[in-house]
């Protein structure tokens, strides 16, 4: 039994978590032979201003971008 958990910067629309479930899905089907009714896909988000990249929050790179970066 798969069970993949997705650590998402939130935002994505429910529309894209739909396809995000089917896909890999279907790949872990595909690759691994995984039955598609065994397979458990968790989606957590977690908010820009809990998000560290490159030594920043996501939130703070948003609102500024990084010294010499072309605008």
């Amino acid at each position: 039994m798969p069970i993949v958990n997705l650590h998402l910067i939130a935002g994505l629309s429910l529309d894209q978590k739909r396809t995000l479930v089917a896909e890999i899905t279907h790949i872990l089907a595909r690759v691994t032979g995984a039955k598609p009714e065994r397979t458990h896909i968790l989606i957590q988000e977690v908010a820009d201003e809990a998000w560290g990249l490159e030594g920043r929050l996501v939130l703070d790179r948003r609102a500024q971008p990084p010294k010499g970066a072309d605008l």
